[in-house]
Order: structure tokens, then sequence, then C-alpha cells
């Protein structure tokens, strides 16, 4: 990079929103440890004073919610355009998004009252503030789904998709899920797994998963089986190179089967495995089999499979 290229570099700028109990505290300290100067419930009147002068030396990421004073989705949108017309910034808005009713546990667990609704019933507060947020959510530039995400798995969310390792300019993560409960939000490839043997119908490797050998032994058995890991990596080998050309810092694949236990979480070890040895930095993600642990119970056998 030339000198004159230094001086055009932009600096990047987090603006940081969502509902209340959406995650914003681990984001924002997410952010704040991989070197982002961060502002926390930033007043939306004192923004125009701070980037107008002197452009931010590093990344910036600002957290602005509904405990501001001045907070208005109007006031966030002016924001918005105000520092998309700033020539040394590239901005970004996040919104962490999150279903009504894992905020409604999340507020019940923790017993604290919604700052729109200081009653100890959180549900009217929730119900304003996500019809408050509707226009910033369909601005907003990076979409990311807390509701099934631990704090440290939306850390490491944030962390991969702005705040890349400089040694390689792409984050991969690798998921599996279950087609009962839906796709996953942000996946960039999915691939349905629901073609191939399904351990589900032998007895003896049903309450195993996909990261049990002995499932994997049996998937592998499939004729499909070779020619969809081989297909699949040719086509990450060609692909990737790509998306680190034009700038993308994080990708996410998700494999899916019928109740996301055994032929996703298999598929998406065995690709993770071969990108990771192939120098890619990469995380799995097992969704069904993280929701069950944290509910501390194993799912339930469906009576159509898996």
């Amino acid at each position: 990079m030339t000198d004159g290229d230094a001086l055009l570099e932009k600096v990047p700028l987090v603006l940081l929103t969502g509902p209340s109990g959406a995650g914003r505290s681990t984001a924002i300290k997410a952010l704040e440890d991989a070197g982002f100067e961060t502002i926390d419930n930033l007043p939306l009147g004192l923004l125009p004073r701070l980037l107008t002068g002197q452009p931010p030396k590093r990344p910036m990421a600002l957290s602005l919610d509904v405990r501001n004073r001045d907070f208005s989705p109007t006031a966030i949108i002016d924001a918005l355009e105000l520092v998309d017309d700033l020539p040394r910034v590239a901005p970004e808005l996040l919104y962490l998004d999150c279903r009504a009713e894992v905020l409604r546990r999340r507020y019940n667990e923790t017993r604290r009252n919604h700052p729109l609704d200081r009653t100890e019933d959180p549900n009217d507060g929730i119900e304003r503030e996500l019809t408050l947020l509707e226009d910033v959510r369909a601005r907003a530039t990076v979409l990311m789904e807390t509701s099934e995400l631990t704090p440290h798995e939306l850390r490491h969310a944030v962390q991969s998709r702005f705040a890349p390792q400089k040694d390689q300019a792409i984050g991969i993560t690798v998921q599996s899920f279950s087609y009962k409960r839906g796709l996953p939000q942000g996946a960039d490839l999915v691939l349905d797994c629901r073609f191939l043997h399904n351990p589900h119908w032998k007895k003896e490797l049903r309450d195993m998963d996909g990261s049990d050998a002995p499932v994997g032994t049996y998937i592998a058995t499939d004729s499909g089986y070779d020619p969809f890991v081989k297909s699949m990596q040719m086509v990450l080998e060609h692909t990737l190179p790509g998306y680190v050309r034009e700038g993308r810092s994080h990708l996410q694949i998700a494999f899916g089967c019928t109740g996301g236990k055994h032929r996703s979480v298999f598929m998406a070890e065995t690709i993770a495995e071969s990108l990771a040895n192939r120098g890619w930095r990469v995380s799995i993600r097992h969704r069904e089999l993280n929701r069950y642990a944290v509910l501390g119970a194993r799912p339930k056998i469906a009576e159509d499979g898996e």
C-alpha cells in the first residue's frame, strides 16, 4: 500500500442498535476487545460534533438505544445519513434482532424492568420498542439474529464479522440446523443433507449425534456422500478467494437435515475440518445441539424421523 492509499483508507464505524435484551452490551464489549474505540449510549445530538472534526484514528463503535434521551428512529436514520457522507469513514448499521418471546424470557429470568415500561410486566415495553425500531431494522446493513445465540456465540459472531484476523480477510462459520425449526438467519450458503442415510432409523445410532464416530461411519456409506463432499470442497475452493477479493469479512455455510442432530452435524464437522486443513479460519456452530444443551435436554424423537 502506498502512502497515498493509506491516507485514503476509510476507518470502520459501527452504529449498534436493536431491542433491549438482544445483546448490545455483549456486542459492544466484543468490539472493544477487538480494538474498536467504543461509546455506549451516546446521545445522538453529540454525534455530529464527535465525527465532523478530525476523523477517528482507529475503528469506532457507537451503541444507541432507547435509554438515550433524544433517541428516535428518525434520529438514528439521520445519524446514518450523516456518517454516510463522511469521506474518511466506512459506516455500518448493526442491528441485533431478537424474537419477542425470547426477549420476554430473558427479562423474566433477570427480573429487570424494561426501559420503556417500568412495571413488573415487560411485555408492553418489548412490543413498543420492536414497533419503534421497525424502520431502523429495515435500514440495517448488518442484521444479526441473536435469539438462539449464547453470549459467547454472539461475541464470536460480532468479532468474526467486524474484526477478522489481518492475515486472512474472511472468517467462516459452518453450522448445522433442523429444517423443522426454520432456516438460519444470515446464512450465505444453505445445503440440504436429507438425501443421505438417516441414522435415526438405526436404533443403536438414534441417541448419538453427528459428532459420534459410528454415526459418521454410517452416513459415509451412502453412495451420495463422497460426491457431495467433493463437490462442496470444489465449490468452496473456487469461490472463497473471490469472496476475499470482493472484501467479504465473513461467510456463513449452513447444513440442514430433518432434526439437526445427525446428518447436518456430521457434514458441518466434515466441511469445517476440510476448510481448516486448507488454512481457512473456521468456527462451528450446531444450532439444535447447542439449543438442547442450554435447555438441559436431548432432542425429542419425532414420528417421521430425526
